[in-house]
């Protein structure tokens, strides 16, 4: 069935991310005809990678949880990941270490967790089993029965309202995590993950506590050759099906065309070349596509006047460097906490200056895959969490090297001497998400992930006002983050089919 057209539909799948490459796949696989355009020169969107003096840089996401995410794409058309790509388990799955010397291994066992916390706290060791408990329910709520279902309607919400309430979504992750646990630092190292999808632990929902079970049931992995190989194993699965990607081909506008079987969506590309499909499903940011790409429909204009007065999420500076030595005794990923949590928070979120303090995520694949760095040296890249464009007014471009030498002394806690080992660097700031992906303030996570922007409260999979015109990627439901935005993708086709098939 892979690459005939059984629906006799043409589809343009708008931004080669992990969203735009899931929704590409799963219509190919379908039978649908599917163009996959991508503005860069290379696939990926914010999964990009930089190569430099033979040094490996994935700009995109460090690990890989819910790999059946992934192998679904694959037994579409009975074909195996593992036939593709190798995919290695990260242990600890964190190093988390604070400003005073403090350290804890955030594990995949059970038993190395309970026995890590008994250390600090034996009520707190109960406190965490409890909490495992709740987290395990929120999964099979959140994740098992609702990331992959789109939210078309507000009874569709109203029909999941009690479970959610029954389960106190209305409370903060950390809010929720300092009922079972009191150590500060416990509650700091249970609460970082909603931080992984651009939410701050203090405002978003409880429901984002699910992480902590879905990477304990299935562990946190790294794509053998790094995330781009991923990328690159994807797009053959795609152009395998027969399906067609343009690099380097930026979409300019959509416009909307009514004949007597529907709506055409017209593609004029970068090189103004047109062509005409029945659908669009557009993994672009979602305020560039409404406000840009239909620039040219009073709909798409309200859609994104809407957009603009939600919160969005924060920004990331991220660094990226190679070594001359290896470093091996650090973790994969490695989390340091500056000396202030909530503090350092509300500036990110709600502040409207670059704070002079930073937290760190640190990622040194080459613990795991030493093929991404020459010989006897190590490839790392190291984020800080900043405020977006829309809230903090930095000039990026003046401060951008400053900021990173005071985030290289800060890592020589963990790596000795490192400023002296550094042989090449470079970083991308707000400003780079803003030009490069055009997200909207530069967000990094696009809509905020809290209560009141989830579900069928966030951007709709499917436009209820443009026919053949869906969304998928982290600006629409479930959310950002790799199992997010595949879950999109599922939710979305899967819907596409369904109206095909009546």
């Amino acid at each position: 069935m892979a690459g005939s057209n059984k629906f006799e539909k043409k589809a343009a799948v708008i931004g080669s991310g992990f969203g735009g490459l899931g929704a590409a796949i799963r219509l190919q696989s379908a039978g649908i005809k599917t163009v996959l355009y991508e503005a860069r020169d290379l696939p990926g969107g914010r999964a990009y990678v930089y190569h430099d003096d033979g040094f490996t840089f994935d700009a995109g996401p460090t690990v890989i949880t819910a790999p059946h995410v992934l192998t679904d794409l694959f037994d579409l058309t009975d074909r195996k990941l593992e036939d593709y790509i190798k995919l290695m388990e990260v242990q600890p799955m964190y190093r988390l270490i604070w400003s005073d010397g403090d350290r804890f291994d955030y594990v995949r066992d059970e038993a190395t967790m309970v026995q890590q916390i008994a250390e600090r706290s034996q009520s707190d060791a109960e406190g965490y089993q409890k909490f495992f408990e709740y987290a395990k329910k929120v999964f099979h709520k959140g994740y098992t029965e609702l990331a992959d279902r789109p939210f078309l309607k507000f009874s569709d919400m109203m029909a999941v309202s009690p479970s959610l309430i029954k389960l106190r979504a209305d409370r903060s992750v950390y809010k929720t995590i300092s009922k079972y646990v009191k150590d500060d630092h416990l509650r700091q190292a249970l609460s970082f993950h909603s931080l992984l999808v651009g939410g701050n632990p203090f405002q978003t929902s409880s429901i984002y506590t699910l992480i902590h079970y879905l990477e304990r049931e299935w562990g946190v992995f790294f794509p053998e050759g790094g995330t781009h190989a991923l990328v690159r194993t994807l797009v053959k699965l795609f152009e395998e099906l027969g399906g067609e990607i343009r690099l380097s081909t930026p979409v300019k506008s959509v416009d909307l065309i009514k004949n007597g079987r529907g709506t055409i969506h017209r593609i004029t590309d970068g090189n103004d070349n047109q062509q005409d499909f029945d659908m669009v499903i557009s993994n672009a940011d979602v305020h560039h596509t409404y406000k840009k790409l239909y620039a040219n429909s009073k709909v798409a204009q309200k859609r994104a006047k809407k957009l603009e007065k939600m919160d969005w999420s924060m920004s990331l500076f991220v660094l990226y460097f190679g070594t001359d030595i290896e470093y091996n005794d650090v973790a994969h990923h490695t989390i340091l906490f500056g000396p202030r949590y909530k503090g350092l928070l509300d500036d990110i979120f709600k502040g409207s200056k670059l704070p002079d303090d930073f937290s760190l995520y640190l990622h040194v694949p080459t613990v795991t895959d030493k093929s991404l760095a020459p010989e006897g040296c190590s490839a790392a890249y190291v984020l800080a969490p900043v405020p977006h464009l829309g809230r903090a007014d930095v000039d990026w471009d003046s401060i951008a090297e400053d900021y990173g030498d005071r985030i290289i002394k800060a890592l020589e806690v963990e790596m000795p001497e490192l400023s002296k080992h550094i042989v090449t660097r470079r970083h991308i700031t707000p400003k780079t998400f803003e030009n490069e992906l055009a997200a909207y303030k530069g967000s990094a996570f696009s809509v905020a992930p809290k209560l009141t922007q989830s579900a069928y409260f966030r951007p709709s999979n499917k436009d209820s006002g443009i026919e053949g015109l869906y969304i998928v990627g982290a600006g629409t439901h479930p959310g950002a983050g790799l199992p997010g935005v595949l879950n999109s993708a599922k939710a979305t086709v899967d819907l596409i089919l369904s109206e095909l098939d009546n």
